[in-house]
């Protein structure tokens, strides 16, 4: 019982922290806070998630002279990318180094490893979405902002050209999403990230306006208000071709 009580609390401490508690939907299973539990440890053994990709990154050949590499650095939206019946990419040299859960601080903190080492001609930047909710500290539009142009500024000190992402709608279609990632918050920070791109030479992709329906997430392309489906993976992956070919193009 003691090792029982030490779970609970432990979990209910830690989620009280992240700013992203919510109010239970049901009771809440021992393995499910021992689940969380693990996630917390790793993220303190391995805040950055450097371990995630080191091991792949090392057995990856340098790119050939004439190779377009392109890397998709993210979080769970990213990862998630392929894992259904819409592929990520299939027959490109296209990367996908996403982390599930991750926010702007811990990719930059991996950006030299999972981009910079790998010596890609584009680097595609979503992130955002986790910084909202406050789980890792604050996420304000500014605190994102810095992030985001550090990795700008360091690719293209490494000759990697950019493209800036938009933070993808959400909607409480299956479930709350909005009281940890207020809509409002998320249209402030596109429109950061969108001005942020033309200052900087980046090219802003409007994943964003291609996903909403007013200002939720359009149903039919979400599984639960956050992650796109696979028919929203299959409305990101043109819009995605298009902006790295802009990038590719640009002198």
């Amino acid at each position: 019982m003691r090792r029982i009580s030490a779970i609970v609390l432990l979990g209910l401490v830690l989620r009280a922290a992240s700013g992203a508690i919510q109010p239970p939907a049901g009771p809440t299973s021992i393995a499910t806070l021992e689940e969380e539990l693990a996630r917390y440890r790793h993220i303190v053994s391995d805040w950055a998630g450097l371990t995630r990709y080191g091991s792949e990154n090392s057995e990856l050949p340098p790119p050939a002279p004439a190779e377009r590499r392109v890397v998709f650095l993210g979080d769970q939206i990213t990862e998630l990318w392929g894992q259904g019946r819409a592929k990520f990419f299939p027959g490109k040299r296209y990367l996908n180094r996403g982390i599930s859960g991750q926010t702007t601080p811990q990719m930059l903190v991996r950006f030299r490893q999972d981009v910079i080492a790998l010596k890609p001609r584009v680097v595609v930047i979503l992130g955002g979405t986790n910084d909202l909710t406050g789980v890792l500290g604050p996420g304000t539009e500014g605190t994102v902002g810095d992030n985001i142009s550090s990795m700008t500024e360091l690719a293209k000190a490494n000759g990697i050209r950019v493209v800036l992402a938009s933070v993808t709608p959400v909607c409480d279609c299956f479930k709350d999403q909005t009281s940890v990632r207020p809509q409002g918050k998320i249209i402030g920070l596109n429109g950061w990230i969108r001005d942020y791109a033309a200052r900087s030479g980046a090219v802003y992709l409007n994943y964003y306006a291609a996903l909403v329906e007013g200002r939720n997430f359009r149903m039919p392309l979400t599984r639960d208000g956050l992650l796109p489906n696979d028919a929203g993976y299959d409305v990101m992956a043109p819009l995605a071709e298009q902006a790295i070919a802009h990038a590719l193009a640009e002198k």
